[in-house]
């Protein structure tokens, strides 16, 4: 496996390849990610795994000079699974200078859900992914693949339209969600959670289990449904943004005729004492 960490290194060295298959990440690597890796393997002659923690995509309160860099232990992680290239450039190599052109998706459907509680985020995120791809993929001459995770379910979305509006030569392939064996999805943000915290946080999961459970069962009111949620959730100490019942395609709220078919996903999010985790099943 090579460790790379600058843009010319990367393109000379990917020019012997034809169809690269990229991860990106921005480090702190769990199972999760190395699923992702193992899924990117067979569709492309090279698979690299990029680290990287985006400043663009935090918020001034957020946690990004305490998000953990853990390059060494990650890049052991990498190479058990398969990984052929680590990017792993330094933000001054990224960002040489103030990034003052960035993308602006749509707020239809990047100023909902994570994008409302997060003003910003999936510019930050669509700007960071778009000059990813052109670092990764400048040389290549066949088929371009990216995997995203489904955990972060709006954001493989917001990626997916982007490629498409801006007609990137780039299959955009979702990885399942890796859960913990009590449910709990795997985030590297669970690192964050204290012993007590960690048996606590399955309840969001088991939140939104009951959620499709009862969509299953033919629930109508889904204002009812949702607000049972977040009190279920406030009620054991959380702090819920939210929990709520949209339709796959456009992440927007279902009408009548949308309940009771395949076209509903429910998406949580809420802070467990200092820590925010999120989640999603489709129904």
């Amino acid at each position: 496996m090579k460790i790379i960490h600058t843009l010319p290194e990367l393109r000379t060295h990917l020019a012997q390849f034809k169809h690269p298959a990229l991860v990106p990440t921005m480090g702190n690597l769990h199972d999760g990610h190395l699923a992702l890796i193992r899924q990117a393997k067979p569709l492309g002659d090279v698979t690299i795994a990029s680290i990287f923690v985006n400043r663009l995509q935090f918020a001034p309160h957020e946690d990004f000079d305490t998000y953990p860099r853990t390059l060494d232990a990650d890049c052991a992680k990498l190479e058990s699974a398969g990984c052929n290239v680590v990017f792993a450039p330094s933000e001054k190599e990224f960002y040489p200078e103030p990034q003052t052109f960035k993308v602006q998706p749509p707020p239809e459907l990047a100023d909902i859900l994570e994008g409302h509680f997060r003003p910003g985020f999936f510019t930050g995120v669509c700007t960071v992914v778009l000059k990813l791809f052109n670092a990764v993929f400048s040389e290549a001459q066949g088929r371009r693949v990216a995997v995203f995770g489904k955990k972060d379910y709006q954001q493989q979305m917001v990626i997916r339209r982007m490629v498409q509006q801006l007609a990137l030569p780039i299959d955009i392939v979702t990885g399942d969600t890796l859960r913990a064996p009590d449910g709990l999805a795997l985030s590297s943000r669970n690192g964050y959670l204290s012993a007590d915290e960690r048996a606590e946080a399955v309840q969001i999961s088991l939140a939104l289990k009951a959620m499709a459970k009862a969509l299953r069962k033919g629930e109508k009111d889904i204002a009812a449904l949702e607000a049972r949620a977040l009190q279920t959730l406030a009620d054991r100490g959380w702090q819920p943004d939210y929990l709520t019942v949209r339709r796959r395609h456009d992440l927007h709220p279902p009408q009548a005729e949308d309940l009771g078919t395949d076209d509903l996903v429910v998406l949580g999010a809420a802070r467990l004492g200092k820590t925010r985790l999120i989640d999603n099943l489709e129904v």
